[in-house]
């Protein structure tokens, strides 16, 4: 409690460890997220759709709490768990980092359904670019079966991802207001 006149104490080390622990749970989830979509079950790699959509949805509700180091780290762990040339994740996730935080002020009070619509736009690009420079760094033009197999996994799993996504984010607010 402050005395008037006096500055609030500094917050106790509990506190603090909450404060980093609330910042670093939406990289955290993701990346387990992408660890758990990475086990061999017979489907297509599902890695590249979690990362997308973690990134795309906490840079524009939560941007705070993903910045760019984030989306770098999440997109180095996407291209080791994919077994994909290094780099071409990271500079993917930073592009949609980058374009989410642009389109943040248009998108953040509408709906999710026109926010699906912007997603699928924005993964269309990520999968675009991917197999672009997939097409560039092997040599040699990669199948457009898997990128058109990847880009309907990650448009349609953005509303599920995002409902979870979402029952997180509303916790976060519930632990940081009673902080």
């Amino acid at each position: 409690m402050a005395i008037k006149g006096r500055p609030a104490e500094a917050p106790g080390l509990l506190a603090q460890l909450d404060a980093i622990a609330r910042a670093a749970m939406p990289g955290v989830t993701t990346a387990a997220a992408m660890v758990l979509a990475a086990a061999p079950v017979g489907l297509p790699s599902l890695v590249p759709a979690v990362a997308l959509a973690g990134v795309f949805y906490w840079s524009l509700f939560r941007p705070g709490y993903m910045p760019a180091a984030a989306a770098f780290v999440l997109g180095l762990l996407q291209d080791l768990l994919g077994f994909a040339p290094l780099g071409i994740g990271v500079l993917s996730l930073l592009l949609v980092h980058a374009g989410a935080l642009r389109a943040r002020p248009a998108l953040v009070p509408r709906s999710l359904l026109l926010v699906w619509i912007a997603y699928l736009g924005v993964a269309v690009l990520a999968v675009g670019l991917g197999y672009l420079l997939q097409a560039v760094l092997g040599w040699a033009l990669p199948s457009p079966r898997s990128a058109a197999v990847q880009l309907g996994l990650t448009a349609g799993l953005y509303p599920l991802l995002a409902s979870l996504m979402s029952l997180l984010r509303r916790g976060l607010q519930r632990a940081e207001s009673l902080a």
